[in-house]
């Protein structure tokens, strides 16, 4: 029966030949007696090499087992009729291991009786990596080096950890300063989560993001028709976040007149719904965000001064990535397993000169622009483990020095030389000056 399934008319074996999935056909006894192309692809063999041998042959390892005379086969398919997803792992020809995922059913013939076996497999290996890359994210969760959702073990990130335990500890207003990039969000997202409201919402709005009117919707909601737009009733988010924490992100953009419809809630506990002065109490706590000095904003009349008072009860600042040199190794792998797994590909490490370029920067857009660089650098590695070739070239810029051309001395074209082994190109990079300047230089010096 297989031998007149494998020579239809229509070439069915030219149909099978076309699949992207490999597909295999045995016969009862488990005798491979058709391999398609993919599949001679997925597994290193030919077909001339298989065609009649056992299918243990591709030492699957759910379909054989280990005994005191060597791997025996091990096969249920017959007993249960079908197998349906089954992730599995063969060594190919070649000795490699590829991850499949397997599905087969029985044959049978005219009478019913049991014939052989087809089954279709594809190649997953690719996403066994990423599997295992995103496992292995998961385990430095549990490390020292994470608290929170934050990264890092030096001593500066680990005083601002020991104050976000502190600030979850209480009902407290809270303020987070900190330059954008640095991760404000992520802190006010620890504090909620150590509180004592961890199981109530955590709602977040950007004040910076909306005009006046849009902000007061969001925040306080509105009745259906109380303005252009308003189509239906809407919560606000005060009200969403009743027991839980409120986090408004960039507090210093907040306009005067919501200054005053905020106050107002923190200091009666009740909000009103735009269209509808029936006053609603609130429960909430609330963590504030800026990257700007809202002392100068104060003096400048920008921001209420009272309003201040009822945001800050507690202050937190989140130090900027160039005061934590230390923990930019870490950070560095980090996202570089976690982008090369995203992007497939097989960068694994970043090389010591690539490092200390790295800790050199001023990175004035902190961890968000390190991410940036990172991904960049990845992308454009050509082995697996990124030089100070692939870094991208603003890190090259030496912002903490800020040297011109006509401040570049001797000693410092050197040190730049020896740091990069004589590469004139990074050398110049480094230094902030072009390469003919370089050039001109080392002439001018006779170095």
């Amino acid at each position: 029966m297989l031998d007149k399934l494998l020579k239809q008319p229509f070439s069915l074996a030219n149909v099978f030949e076309t699949m992207r999935d490999g597909m295999m056909i045995v016969d009862r006894d488990g005798n491979i007696i058709f391999l398609n192309k993919a599949a001679e692809d997925i597994t290193g063999f030919s077909r001339e090499e298989v065609v009649g041998r056992q299918c243990s042959i591709l030492d699957t390892d759910t379909c054989t087992m280990l005994t005191d005379s060597g791997r025996q086969r091990k096969c249920d398919l017959f007993k249960v009729g079908a197998v349906e997803n089954k992730r599995c792992r063969i060594r190919t020809n070649d000795g490699r291991f590829v991850h499949l995922l397997k599905n087969a059913v029985i044959l049978r013939d005219e009478g019913g009786e049991i014939v052989g076996a087809v089954e279709s497999m594809t190649d997953i290996t690719s996403l066994y990596r990423k599997e295992k890359e995103i496992e292995g994210l998961k385990e430095e969760l549990r490390q020292e080096s994470w608290f929170m959702g934050l990264l890092g073990k030096g001593a500066t990130i680990q005083r601002l950890y020991e104050q976000i335990r502190n600030a979850s500890g209480s009902d407290a207003a809270v303020l987070i300063c900190g330059e954008s990039g640095t991760g404000k969000n992520l802190v006010a997202n620890a504090i909620h989560k150590m509180s004592r409201r961890r199981n109530g919402p955590f709602i977040a709005m950007n004040c910076a993001s909306l005009n006046d009117q849009l902000l007061e919707s969001e925040l306080f909601g509105h009745k259906k028709g109380s303005f252009t737009g308003a189509v239906c009733d809407r919560i606000g988010r005060f009200e969403a976040a009743d027991s839980g924490t409120m986090f408004l992100d960039e507090i210093g953009d907040m306009p005067a007149l919501m200054q005053v419809k905020l106050l107002r809630v923190l200091e009666e506990k009740i909000v009103e719904v735009v269209g509808d002065h029936s006053p609603i109490p609130v429960d909430i706590r609330l963590v504030s965000a800026t990257n700007k000095d809202l002392d100068r904003l104060v003096g400048e009349k920008k921001f209420r001064e009272d309003l201040l008072y009822r945001i800050n009860s507690i202050c937190i600042r989140i130090p900027p990535l160039r005061e934590r040199a230390e923990d930019i190794p870490v950070l560095a792998i980090h996202y570089l397993k976690k982008i090369a797994a995203v992007n497939d590909k097989l960068v694994s490490g970043i090389s010591p000169q690539a490092l200390e370029v790295l800790q050199q920067y001023h990175w004035s857009g902190n961890v968000r622009q390190l991410i940036n660089a990172i991904e960049h650098s990845v992308i454009s590695c050509k082995t697996d483990t990124i030089e100070v070739s692939a870094l991208p070239d603003y890190v090259f810029t030496n912002e903490k020095a800020e040297d011109t051309a006509s401040t570049v001395d001797v000693g410092k074209i050197q040190a730049a030389l020896a740091r990069y082994r004589g590469n004139r190109t990074l050398a110049a990079r480094h230094l902030g000056i072009s390469r003919v300047t370089l050039w001109k230089k080392i002439k001018e010096s006779g170095i």
